[in-house]
């Protein structure tokens, strides 16, 4: 099984600057993920922006979209940045035969203490066995996109189901 990851920034690709005492987006870190997880299977990694999830827009989304359906692949994953991970996954929907799971991270992949290994471990896993949809993953859950939201007072995602 190939996968076609898609990176579009977001806090797992953030580097920190001393300097400036700032956070900004850098070089994508999938690559290095998967080097260092030794993976073996085929994929392929396609930069498609490198912002801040908050400035994504849905010019950005449809992008993402297009892409996605103009490609021969079945399986994608995104990383893509936290605070609007939920909107590019609902954008998402509705494109037949492909499986897609977007993940990120809370703290920095560049960071010794970090989420973004696993999460791109259960994005792995995710869209491997998953049905075609979209799917988010994060914080050890997999969410269907349109049933998740991000807790910003929490931290975390959670399902917007009721009794979930």
């Amino acid at each position: 099984m190939r996968i076609h990851f898609i990176t579009t920034g977001g806090t797992i690709d953030k580097i920190y600057f001393d300097s400036l005492s700032t956070f900004e987006v850098g070089d994508p870190q999938i690559k290095t993920i998967l080097t260092d997880g030794l993976v073996d299977f085929d994929y392929d990694v396609t930069g498609l922006m490198a912002k801040d999830s908050l400035e994504i827009s849905a010019d950005d989304r449809a992008a993402i979209r297009r892409h996605i359906e103009a490609s021969d692949d079945r399986h994608f994953v995104v990383t893509h940045g936290t605070d609007t991970m939920a909107e590019t996954a609902e954008a998402l929907t509705g494109i037949d035969g492909k499986t897609i799971v977007l993940t990120g991270a809370l703290t920095p992949a560049r960071f010794r203490t970090t989420d973004a290994v696993f999460n791109v471990g259960m994005a792995v896993a995710t869209v491997q066995t998953g049905k075609p949809g979209v799917y988010i993953v994060m914080s050890g859950q997999v969410f269907e996109a349109g049933r998740v939201r991000k807790n910003r007072a929490e931290n975390r995602f959670e399902s917007t189901d009721e009794g979930t």
